[in-house]
């Protein structure tokens, strides 16, 4: 292990330079205090990380790709990115959803356009997702973090009622497949069965910020957010030092709080604490989700989907039908393998050519796995892009696959391959890790979690460590945000 380079004391000391960690450090910083940033791997940014993974040249986004909840993110919004060198293209489309024997759904980034788009089914799609289109910014701080009082007591109750439901009861609104496949694949980015509650959240909430930010793709990569981030936080002052792995508190510099972007499990693994036994029996019960395999491709040319709109959406999820990408999901979620499995792809070189060579592209996709499965999903999902864009299969120069152990070896916080730090599912959605007014405060009067397994989860958006930080402010400094 690398030794820690600074030995002054320091307000606040973040483990993990994720979206989240990140957030914390900046807003402490912005405060006029003094932090410290601990990354284990030799660049920054955990989920946030792009690089040479198949051949020179070919610049693949190792985890995340797409960004609709860094657009609609409140504190991602609030700081100046673009001054420190972040910038985003946006596809003609959200998303595309292609079926075999009908029209492809489409996720414009509107909401009148996407209405239009689904024909008899355009107004009950409105219905849905209107209101949060609408009163976005007056939401965003409610829906996007813990449980509290709300600022918008019975706006947020409205998008409650419907939010609350399982995806299978709001997908039975529509009458047409494009609608039910399209509802079904925004449904699906939460990683368990569409039958489980809170699943109508996240489609209603990914459609909304569609609508309203759309869903972009970072220019070089998601690296450029972490190092606009970065750069941010290091004109504020603040002090980071990478290639430092923390096992043991103890070995730290001075620090009034310590925030923790990592899962419970890493948290109980973490020399040099003493967690309450009431709390640990808790974090010990902590429920992680489904994985996922993801393949990068280093490609000869543009994916040759049979819907040609496919190739200029941000994303193509590609699971044809509602019925089967609920039983896929179903599937994995009971630790089954899915011959079909549902597909989430980009083609970011698309829109950003400085991701590949002259004339060639990159592809980049995953799907949901059982927690730790060790089968090896290429093939399957090759077969999915190959049955919506025949030909594809030709395209491909070289590949590269994560397993969820090689996710996991890569990043610790993706246990098993889960990418949203635990289950979101009702019993999990807010009370994570643990069931508590602030779920930020761990038993250790002056350590916080401020990882993704806070609320309110999985996603490139900081607003766990920033409702974090908020907490330690006002526990620890008197500062109330």
């Amino acid at each position: 292990m690398v030794k820690i380079q600074y030995m002054r004391k320091f307000d606040a000391i973040i483990i993990g330079s994720g979206p989240n960690g990140l957030a914390a450090a900046i807003t402490f910083q912005q405060q006029g205090l003094s932090t410290l940033l601990l990354e284990g791997a030799d660049t920054i940014g955990g989920g946030m990380r792009t690089k040479e993974l198949t051949l020179p040249g070919f610049q693949h986004d190792v985890c995340s790709a797409i960004h609709p909840m860094a657009m609609a993110s409140p504190f991602f919004r609030s700081l100046p990115l673009e001054a420190f060198g972040l910038s985003f293209v946006k596809p003609r489309y959200a998303a595309a959803h292609p079926l075999e024997d009908r029209e492809s759904a489409i996720l414009y980034h509107n909401l009148a356009e996407t209405e239009r788009g689904l024909g008899a089914d355009g107004g009950r799609y409105r219905k849905l997702v209107e209101k949060v289109v609408a009163h976005w910014d007056e939401l965003a701080l409610d829906i996007m973090g813990p449980l509290s009082l709300p600022k918008h007591p019975l706006m947020l109750a409205s998008f409650g009622l419907e939010a609350l439901q399982p995806a299978s009861w709001t997908a039975g609104r529509f009458a047409t497949e494009q609608a039910k496949a399209l509802w079904a694949g925004m449904a699906a980015h939460g990683i368990q069965p569409l039958t489980n509650w809170t699943t109508s959240a996240i489609a209603i909430v990914l459609s909304a910020v569609g609508n309203k930010y759309g869903w972009q793709i970072p220019v070089g990569g998601s690296q450029s957010i972490a190092n606009a981030l970065l750069r941010y936080y290091q004109s504020l002052g603040g002090e980071v030092q990478t290639g430092c792995w923390v096992e043991d508190v103890r070995d730290l510099p001075y620090h009034k709080v310590l925030f923790c972007d990592m899962t419970p499990r890493q948290l109980l693994q973490l020399k040099g604490i003493a967690l309450g036994g009431r709390y640990r029996k808790r974090l010990e019960g902590y429920r992680q989700g489904m994985g996922v395999f993801k393949v990068d491709w280093a490609l000869s040319e543009m994916t040759p989907f049979k819907d040609f709109r496919c190739q200029e959406a941000a994303t193509v999820h590609l699971g044809n039908t509602y019925a089967e990408i609920a039983e896929s999901e179903r599937l994995s979620h009971l630790g089954k393998q899915v011959d079909k499995p549902f597909v989430l792809f980009a083609q970011q070189s698309a829109f950003d050519p400085g991701r590949a060579p002259e004339g060639k592209h990159t592809g980049w996709a995953y799907c949901h796995v059982p927690n730790g499965s060790d089968i090896d999903y290429t093939e399957a999902i090759e077969n999915q892009v190959e049955r919506f864009a025949p030909g594809f299969k030709d395209t491909i120069l070289a590949k590269h696959s994560f397993s969820p152990a090689k996710l996991e070896a890569y990043n610790p916080n993706y246990i098993g391959g889960d990418i949203n730090g635990g289950v979101m599912d009702i019993s999990q959605l807010y009370s994570r890790p643990v069931l508590a007014l602030n779920p930020y405060r761990t038993s250790i009067e002056h350590i916080y979690l401020c990882s993704s397994s806070t609320p309110p989860g999985g996603g490139v958006h900081g607003m766990c460590g920033y409702h974090a930080a908020r907490t330690a402010l006002s526990e620890h400094f008197g500062l109330r945000l």
